[in-house]
């Protein structure tokens, strides 16, 4: 696997583990009893920590990397193990 690949397949992981932690410990307003801004939605989260989103996002994405990664030389599932029509053809 080429290191632009690593990289690439990398990025990906990460964006999608940013977007998986992004709700945890995100409280709102009412919930940490803080005043809220004039026009403010009651949904707009009053504590969020972007040091926080990207360390958490961090390690969840070298986890699943890892995986990746070890699956790639292992082969443990391959092109054919996700061929569904397989299972469902009579």
């Amino acid at each position: 696997m080429r290191v632009t690949s690593i990289f690439a397949i990398y990025g990906l992981f990460w964006v999608m583990a940013a977007f998986l932690v992004l709700p945890f410990g995100v409280r709102t307003h009412d919930e940490l009893g803080k005043e809220k801004v004039l026009g403010q939605a009651d949904s707009a989260p009053g504590n969020f920590d972007p040091r926080k989103l990207v360390i958490r996002a961090t390690l969840l994405s070298a986890v699943m990397f890892a995986f990746f990664y070890a699956n790639y030389f292992n082969g443990w599932i391959t092109v054919e193990d996700l061929d569904l029509t397989t299972y469902f053809s009579h």
